[in-house]
């Protein structure tokens, strides 16, 4: 029923701006208006006939069960549109009236007054909003540090990635020193090769002319030995 009166009102705000006698009529618009133009009866309910309350009140008091139905509505719509928290306290305190109120007219019991039942309610909406407060409060907490993990895991994917572009970065700059150093160290064998070849023949040259010398001396000797010989020949001759 509630649902048809929204859709009906087209929001919940309109439907909490219409009196409840509006909100008694919604949906029995036309009867209303034949009723005006002939001077007839206005009807008593609209959409608010499909609740169960009015179906379970005598012919006799359909009509001040549905007005006073349609007071209920409004105020439990206002209250609905317009708190910050929504709480169900009001509607089952709202709900408990309409039903004393039906027991009033089989049995003639009193029912509480209004402002008795407002108390209670309010009463009992303000522990259910500090509670629903206390888990918003651990809700946003968990939101919060589920962000800061995920911040701080990002950030360590993303210093990982930046060291491993740099360790790649680093693989890449080392062979190429590496080749570098080779090609130096093979230039430097190669000079040190041919320094040494050129010391090589160097030596070689200053050291070729020694074994002249020596010839030379063993000649001179040799032949020395040889005029010794023949005078000693001679000698003995004469």
């Amino acid at each position: 029923v509630g649902a048809r009166l929204i859709s009906h009102a087209g929001s919940l705000t309109n439907l909490a701006k219409y009196p409840a006698s509006t909100v008694q009529i919604l949906g029995a618009e036309k009867a209303l208006f034949r009723a005006l133009k002939t001077r007839g009866n206005t009807p008593k309910y609209g959409l608010i006939f499909h609740s169960t309350f009015i179906g379970r009140a005598a012919a006799k008091n359909k009509g001040r069960i549905s007005r006073y139905l349609a007071n209920k509505c409004t105020i439990a719509s206002r209250i609905d549109c317009f708190s910050e928290v929504p709480t169900s306290v009001f509607g089952d305190k709202l709900r408990e009236q309409v039903e004393e109120r039906l027991a009033f007219y089989e049995t003639g019991e009193p029912p509480r007054k209004n402002l008795e039942v407002m108390k209670e309610a309010m009463v009992e909406a303000s522990q259910v909003v500090a509670e629903v407060r206390k888990k918003q409060e651990k809700k946003e907490k968990k939101k919060k540090k589920r962000e800061k993990r995920r911040l701080e895991a990002l950030a360590a994917a993303a210093e990982d990635m930046e060291n491993l572009v740099l360790e790649t970065e680093e693989n890449e700059t080392e062979p190429k020193k590496k080749k570098k150093k080779k090609k130096q160290e093979a230039e430097q064998e190669l000079e040190a090769a041919s320094e040494l070849e050129e010391n090589g023949l160097e030596e070689e040259e200053e050291e070729e002319p020694l074994p002249k010398k020596k010839r030379k001396v063993g000649a001179e000797t040799v032949q020395g030995d040889k005029k010794k010989k023949k005078k000693k020949a001679k000698e003995v001759e004469d």
